[in-house]
């Protein structure tokens, strides 16, 4: 029933939405969102993407507008009221000050020649509906017309301000796609403050101190003049010792790795992810721009920051 009552609106509520879109366009404040009952849960919901989606907004509870919060109202923002009915009183009683202040007001209703709509500058009807509660009652149809419209207006706003999944992240740096597009090897580095180096010239006793003191399980041999020259792993010591009966005072000049695989700090972590997952690796070595390590890192770091 509700999908049918979308359906058959479609094209005149798109029209309406395109006008709100270019009054928010031109705008230089927020958009303001507010509703009451079951109409607000609704607006603080499209009050939330819209934010996190690039436009700016903020939520008003009309009753609390009428005590103080129309403070927060500027004569540059775009107020928009919900209403099923167009009627509702609490919002009625702030729209005098809403054109005092000289904010724009939008109407989102289900009745284009109620009151609230009226005293709008732009009015998006979705006409009279018929609810899917058997009663007839409880906004059911209504208020998921309303969230379609704030959803199909947060969408047309973030296309035409070519607002990014990048701009995204910055938004949402705690989620899943912020930790991708945000976080950096550096980052990583600088969180488990792990650098394990040894001199080329080194004995393996010498370096296996030093590997199971940071407990990664390797570590980044340099030269004289701190250049990386390879990596050597607990793994590498394992398989000499399988050969020899004692290499724990010969040079690990012979053992470790000269070519490995390495990551530049100012890389994303999601690419060292990547990089170790399709080689097998649990170690990357991160260097600097003259090719001299300043970490390494551990899948096992990447996956407790939430990459996996």
């Amino acid at each position: 029933m509700e999908a049918n009552e979308i359906l058959a609106r479609k094209d005149s509520i798109c029209s309406k939405i395109n006008e709100c879109v270019n009054h928010i366009l031109i705008s230089k404040g927020r958009v303001v969102i507010t509703g009451i009952g079951k109409s607000g849960i609704i607006g603080k919901k499209i009050t939330s993407t819209l934010a996190s989606t690039g436009t700016p907004s903020l939520f008003l509870h009309p009753a609390e507008g009428l005590h103080g919060d129309l403070g927060m109202v500027t004569e540059d923002d775009i107020v928009i009221a919900i209403s099923n009915s167009g009627e509702t009183e609490e919002i009625l009683k702030i729209i005098p000050s809403i054109k005092r202040i000289g904010a724009k007001l939008i109407a989102i209703v289900g009745d284009e020649s109620s009151t609230i709509a009226g005293r709008a500058d732009l009015v998006v009807s979705y006409g009279k509906v018929e609810e899917a509660c058997p009663l007839g009652l409880a906004p059911t149809t209504s208020s998921t017309l309303t969230l379609v419209i704030g959803d199909a207006l947060a969408i047309a706003l973030l296309e035409a301000k070519g607002f990014t999944s990048e701009n995204f992240a910055v938004f949402h740096p705690g989620g899943s796609l912020g930790i991708k597009l945000l976080l950096t090897v550096d980052d990583v580095v600088s969180a488990n403050k792990k650098n394990p180096i040894a001199h080329i010239n080194s004995q393996v006793k010498e370096v296996l101190f030093k590997m199971t003191d940071v407990g990664l399980g390797a570590i980044n041999i340099i030269d004289d003049s701190g250049v990386l020259k390879g990596v050597l792993t607990d793994g590498d010591i394992r398989r000499a010792l399988g050969k020899k009966e004692n290499i724990l005072n010969q040079g690990v000049e012979s053992l470790y790795n000269s070519k490995p695989t390495t990551i530049r700090k100012d890389s994303l972590a999601a690419e060292a992810l990547k990089i170790m997952e399709n080689r097998k690796i649990n170690i990357l070595p991160v260097v600097d721009n003259h090719n001299q390590p300043i970490g390494m890192i551990h899948i096992q770091d990447l996956i407790k920051m939430g990459l996996r």
